[in-house]
């Protein structure tokens, strides 16, 4: 999540030409599909009903996110 943060701010803040902005993109949505990877994993391995909850939170979230960008 932290490497989410900085990439989206370094692209949100840096001038970019169109091919390096077309990178950042595929980087960011890269992260937020691992992030997704991730989280789908630690609900394989089991969880008490307020993390579930809190992880089904989050998933809807990166969905969220990984809709905006990856395109």
């Amino acid at each position: 999540m932290k490497q989410l943060f900085i990439l989206l701010l370094v692209c949100a803040f840096a001038p970019l030409s169109a091919d390096a902005r077309s990178r950042c993109d595929k980087a960011a949505c890269e992260a937020v599909k691992e992030d997704i990877r991730s989280l789908e994993a630690k609900m394989r391995s089991g969880y008490t009903r307020a993390q579930g909850e809190k992880y089904e939170a989050r998933l809807r979230k990166l969905k969220t996110k990984r809709k905006q960008l990856c395109r």
